[in-house]
């Protein structure tokens, strides 16, 4: 079935079933809100270790970093769910795979040359360079491109299905003995970091296989966006709970999806979060599902909150990419302004990184604050840039400029 045939069917529906748009910017608005404070948490916490080691971690701290989980997952499949709707908007496939083309190209660009030494670094010497979740939606959308024009939906979606659930399967030093091919792989598959030149890093936080899995099955799953309320709904939430489910089956018997098994700790509440952290880098198979299985139930009925809820989760849900451009130099230029007030200096956040070796600002003893002054920063943050969102989501609105569509 053809793009071109299904296009005019998709508008029709698009412009009647408004609710699954705005339930769609509610969920992408809520993780965006929940990834600031994983941003927050980088700037301002005292506890300068993986908030997951269970050796050193509170429960508080586990689950400050563990809510963030969410977030990447979920704005890459609304990428491709979005990807997909915006089909609605042109005229077919090979206009819609120019656009995913370009755009993603525009956001790997952005990580680049914007996000990690304006955001992270307040340094424009590209020391260290981290290539994350904006870069990856850009790769990945690079290559649903050219599948979008290749495949219909649904087998993207079962392509999509095959990287999430086949790629543990390569979970090892497979890098080793693949030569001079090893730093493709590693790109691929591993997280990974090089050094093209002396003191000149590069981190690839976000690697690719997994990540276009997920945005390819986002992108088959578009049809289920446009289904009729109550069968979306259904359709969501059963394949939500069977997500939670099969992460519950998976996780327990240790057999497959994870390189990290959980096991027994001290006591029951450690065992639980032993038993929910999963692997990100790269985001295992059970990863996925323990996160964008709950994620699928709350889209499912999104539209039934009320509005004094989904209301401030859309404003930001519109705006992805304007929010994430402002959130990032926001909060390190409150993490200056905090280091300034209490130690009288902030050399150690303009530079390429904290773990450069022989800096010549290294962090003072005692860095960082408690976790309510984390709570505290975000949600201040969260409300001042919300007038900005609510004033860049009115622009989108009135102006259908080409350009705007990019942000």
């Amino acid at each position: 079935m053809s793009a071109t045939a299904t296009a005019p069917t998709l508008v029709e529906r698009a412009q009647i079933n408004t609710p699954r748009l705005s339930s769609i910017d509610a969920l992408r608005g809520l993780v965006m809100i929940v990834m600031a404070l994983d941003h927050t948490r980088d700037f301002f916490s005292n506890a300068l270790f993986d908030p997951t080691d269970l050796t050193r971690t509170t429960p508080l701290l586990f689950f400050t970093r563990w809510i963030t989980h969410f977030c990447a997952p979920v704005f890459v499949l609304l990428a491709g769910i979005g990807a997909f709707l915006s089909l609605t908007k042109r005229h077919d496939r090979c206009e819609l795979s120019v656009f995913l083309l370009t755009r993603g190209l525009w956001l790997m660009f952005l990580e680049v040359a914007v996000v990690s030494p304006l955001g992270w670094s307040f340094s424009w010497h590209f020391g260290f360079t981290r290539l994350q979740v904006i870069w990856v939606i850009g790769a990945a959308m690079v290559i649903l491109a050219g599948l979008v024009y290749c495949f219909p939906p649904r087998w993207i979606a079962a392509f999509g299905l095959i990287l999430i659930f086949g790629h543990n399967i390569f979970d090892g030093p497979h890098a080793a003995w693949l030569g001079g091919f090893g730093a493709a792989w590693k790109i691929l598959h591993n997280l990974s970091f090089f050094q093209p030149f002396p003191r000149t890093v590069i981190a690839s936080l976000y690697p690719l296989v997994p990540w276009v899995g997920v945005m390819s099955l986002g992108y088959g799953a578009g049809e289920i966006a446009l289904a009729e309320p109550r069968k979306r709904q259904r359709l969501l939430f059963s394949i939500g709970i069977s997500s939670i489910a099969l992460f519950t089956v998976l996780r327990a018997t240790n057999v497959y999806g994870d390189p990290r098994p959980w096991s027994p700790q001290r006591d029951a509440l450690y065992t639980l979060l032993s038993f929910l952290n999963c692997t990100k880098y790269p985001p295992s198979l059970l990863y996925l599902l323990m996160t964008l299985g709950p994620a699928l139930c709350i889209l499912a009925f999104a539209d039934r909150l009320p509005p004094l809820i989904t209301k401030p989760l859309i404003v930001f849900g519109r705006v992805p990419l304007f929010y994430y451009l402002l959130h990032l130099p926001l909060l390190h230029g409150l993490a200056v302004l905090f280091s300034l007030v209490r130690y009288g200096s902030a050399a150690w956040l303009f530079q390429d990184s904290f773990a450069l070796r022989g800096s010549p600002h290294p962090l003072p003893a005692g860095y960082g604050y408690q976790l309510w002054v984390v709570y505290l920063v975000w949600a201040a943050s969260v409300l001042a840039l919300y007038p900005l969102c609510k004033w860049f989501a009115r622009v989108k609105r009135r102006h259908q400029y080409m350009l705007l569509s990019y942000l």
